[in-house]
């Protein structure tokens, strides 16, 4: 998000993020803090880092040569559930998008919620045909787990990426856009 507005060397990303750092009894400051008031530009959006559903629907239809990296659980891939229990956002259909390739976000970090080495990040998706030689548009359900992917992607291993935020839930509820849904429950995911 902060990318899309320029402000790439003002924000970082805490390894581990605050459980790790929490574990390891490190200080936590929970006072609000007092900021002096400054003339701050931020930048219009960049349209570069985002892939809208026109861009997916090109992918899928074979109009565009991207890759769809869907980083949901396998079974929301199948389209054996539509979503993770007890998630608002649902959509109509399960499944996934045609074409679209399958690892799971949380395959990129170690147990204690670290990022995996770049060499095994490269390896990892290397296996499922990314390897940074064709631009990658991340896909989730709403956009939030594909931006950690659209990170390690972009930011770590220096592909072409975008991340698509309406993800499966644009994507799933949209009228006749093609659909895999390896489960065979396109219409009954749980």
């Amino acid at each position: 998000m902060f990318a899309q507005y320029g402000l790439v060397d003002t924000v970082k990303l805490l390894d581990g993020g605050r459980k790790k750092w929490e574990a390891e009894k490190r200080p936590l400051d929970t006072r609000t803090p007092e900021v002096a008031a400054s003339a701050f530009a931020v930048a219009p959006a960049s349209t570069a880092l985002r892939a809208r559903f026109t861009d997916v629907l090109a992918v899928a239809r074979k109009e565009r040569d991207e890759k769809i990296l869907d980083i949901r659980s396998p079974d929301e891939f199948s389209g054996k559930i539509i979503a993770p229990a007890g998630v608002p956002e649902l959509a109509v259909r399960a499944g996934h998008i045609p074409g679209s390739v399958n690892v799971p976000w949380a395959r990129a970090v170690n147990p204690d919620g670290t990022l995996k080495p770049v060499e095994e990040l490269r390896k990892l998706y290397a296996e499922a045909g990314i390897d940074g030689s064709k631009p990658v548009i991340t896909s989730c359900r709403i956009g939030e787990r594909s931006s950690h992917s659209w990170f390690v992607l972009s930011r770590v291993l220096g592909y072409p990426a975008r991340n698509y935020d309406g993800s499966w839930t644009e994507y799933g509820n949209a009228v006749g856009v093609p659909v895999v849904n390896l489960a065979g429950t396109v219409w009954g995911g749980k």
